[in-house]
C-alpha cells in the first residue's frame, strides 16, 4: 500500500519563482557533460498564482523548451482520448499515447509519438505533484531522465505531455511479462546503470534533487531498453552540503523507503540510495519490494534477502530462476555487494550515487560467463527425413580393420555357443542383485567376518 500525502488544492496555487543566487559554479556539469546552469528551488513558491509560476519557468533560459498546449489540441493528438490510445493509470491519473504531427505546432518541426498524462484531481495525487514534475522536468536535462515536451493549464484541466517510450515502465516488464519475454542479464544490469546515472545526476548539484519515490514503475524504457526516470511528483531539493538531511511529511511507497525516513521524517540523498539498493534487490531476484501473496516471512523482500546478498551459497538461491542461469556469476557477486551497501540501516555506510554507477559499470562488462540461451528450429517433414537418413549413415561403422602391414580385414564375430553361456557370461563379478548383496551380509552377520 503506497504511503501518500493529499494535498487541499486551495494550499496548492503557488506564485513566481524566484531564481536562487547563483552558486559558485554558474554552470554545473554532470558526469554525462549536461548543462544543469542555475536550478530554480520548489521551496521559492509561495501562495499566489499558478500562471505565474509557469510563466516564470516558461520564460528561465531552464524552461524556455517547453510547449504549451491547450485542451483542443491535445484532444486532437490522443483523437480524443479513446481507449486505443489508453496506455494505463497511476497516482497521478491516466495516461494516453498520442501523435504530433509535422509542423503541428511553432516549435515543434518533427513529427512524434507522445504520452499524455491527465492529472485526477480526485486522486491521490493533486496540483502540488502536477507543478512539481513541470518544475523539475521544465529544468533538467539528462539521458536517463524523461522529456517533457509541454503541459496544458486551463481552468481546471492539468495535463502533461512527454516523449513516448515504447518499452513501457520497468515493473510491467519485471512482474507482469511472461515467461518467455523476461528480461536479460545484460538488459538488466543495462537498466540499472543507466538508472543509477540519473539518480546520481539528481544528486551532483550543490543543492541536490531528492527524488524521494523511485521504483520499478518509475522507470521507462525505450525500444533497446534504456532507462529514464519519471514521475518527479514527489521530487524535492536537498539542503546544501553543510546540511545532512530535510525534515519532511513522510510520502512514497511502501518497500522502498528508508528505514531513517519511515521512522523520523529525516530525508536525504542516502534515502534515494536505499530505494535504489531495493531496487536491485528486484532485479537480481525478480521478487516485489512487497508482496502480500508470499508466505509472511518472504513478504518484505528487503527483510527477507538482505542478508543473503552476502552469502554466497544463499546468493544463488535467491537470483531470478527465469535467468535459467544465464548470467555472470562475478557480475551477479558484485550486484549483490552493491545492493547490500545501498541497504545499509546506517545512512552514513551507503555510498553515493556517483560510487554505485562506477561498481555498475563494472558489473555491465562482466559478460565472459554468460551463455547464448539455445534455441531450437523445428524441421519440416522433409528435411526431417533427410536428417534422419544422414545421422544412420554416419552412426554406421565401418566394420574394417588394418593389421601391422596396412593389410584390411573383418573382426570374426564368435557364434554364441549357448544360452547358459551367455548368461553366465552376462555378469560381471562387481555387479550383484539385492537377494545376493542381503545373503553376504546375513552370512557376514552370522560368522561375525566383516563385510568388504
Amino acid at each position: 500500500m503506497a504511503i501518500k500525502k493529499l494535498f487541499p488544492l486551495k494550499s496548492l496555487l503557488p506564485s513566481c519563482l524566484k531564481p536562487k543566487k547563483v552558486a559558485k559554479s554558474p554552470e554545473f556539469q554532470s558526469s554525462n557533460k549536461i548543462s544543469l546552469r542555475r536550478i530554480l528551488s520548489i521551496s521559492d513558491m509561495s501562495v499566489r498564482s499558478s500562471l505565474s509560476i509557469i510563466s516564470d519557468l516558461s520564460n528561465s533560459c531552464n524552461g524556455s523548451n517547453l510547449q504549451i498546449f491547450t485542451f483542443k489540441e491535445l484532444t486532437q493528438i490522443t483523437q480524443n482520448f479513446t481507449k486505443g490510445n489508453y496506455l494505463g493509470e497511476g497516482g497521478f491519473g491516466p495516461v494516453f499515447k498520442g501523435f504530433i504531427p509535422h509542423n503541428f505546432k511553432l516549435g515543434l518541426k518533427k513529427s512524434q509519438h507522445v504520452a499524455v498524462k491527465i492529472l485526477d484531481l480526485d486522486g491521490s495525487q493533486g496540483h502540488r505533484e502536477w507543478l512539481a514534475e513541470v518544475f523539475f522536468l521544465g529544468q533538467l536535462r539528462h539521458p536517463n531522465l524523461v522529456n517533457l515536451i509541454g503541459y496544458c493549464l486551463e481552468d481546471e484541466q492539468r495535463l502533461l505531455v512527454y516523449e513516448y517510450m515504447e518499452g513501457g515502465n520497468l515493473e510491467n516488464l519485471l512482474f507482469k511479462g511472461c515467461y518467455v519475454s523476461n528480461l536479460t542479464w545484460l538488459q538488466r544490469t543495462k537498466i540499472a546503470l543507466g538508472s543509477a546515472k540519473g539518480l546520481a545526476f539528481l544528486h551532483e548539484p550543490e543543492k541536490p534533487i531528492i527524488f524521494r519515490d523511485f521504483k520499478a514503475s518509475n522507470i521507462l524504457l525505450d525500444s533497446d531498453y534504456n532507462p529514464k526516470l519519471s514521475d518527479f511528483g514527489l521530487a524535492t531539493n536537498g539542503l546544501d552540503e553543510d546540511d545532512t538531511h530535510v525534515t519532511t511529511q513522510i510520502m512514497g511507497t511502501e518497500g522502498y523507503a528508508a528505514p531513517e525516513y519511515l521512522m523520523t521524517g529525516h530525508l536525504s540523498t542516502m534515502s534515494d540510495v536505499f530505494s535504489f539498493g531495493v531496487f536491485l534487490l528486484e532485479l537480481l531476484t525478480g521478487r516485489r519490494a512487497v508482496d502480500k501473496n508470499r508466505p509472511s516471512r518472504e513478504q518484505n523482500l528487503v527483510a527477507w534477502g538482505r542478508h543473503r546478498l552476502n552469502d554466497q551459497n544463499k546468493l544463488e538461491k535467491i537470483i531470478d530462476p527465469r535467468l535459467e542461469g544465464k548470467y555472470s556469476n562475478e557480475g551477479a557477486k558484485k550486484l549483490a555487494a552493491i545492493a547490500y551497501q545501498c541497504l545499509s540501516h546506517h545512512p552514513k555506510c551507503r555510498p553515493s550515487m556517483a560510487s554505485v554507477v562506477k561498481g555498475l559499470e563494472a558489473v555491465h562488462s562482466m559478460k565472459e560467463f554468460i551463455t547464448e540461451p539455445f534455441v531450437y528450429i523445428v524441421p519440416s517433414e522433409d528435411t526431417n527425413k533427410v536428417n534422419k537418413t544422414v545421422e544412420i549413415k554416419e552412426k554406421r561403422p565401418e566394420n574394417r580393420y588394418q593389421d601391422q602391414k596396412g593389410r584390411r580385414y573383418r573382426p570374426q564375430v564368435l557364434p554364441l555357443r549357448s544360452r547358459s553361456w551367455s548368461r553366465s557370461r552376462s555378469r560381471s563379478n562387481g555387479v550383484h542383485s539385492d537377494t545376493a548383496l542381503y545373503k553376504a551380509v546375513r552370512s557376514n552377520f552370522t560368522t561375525g567376518c566383516s563385510f568388504s
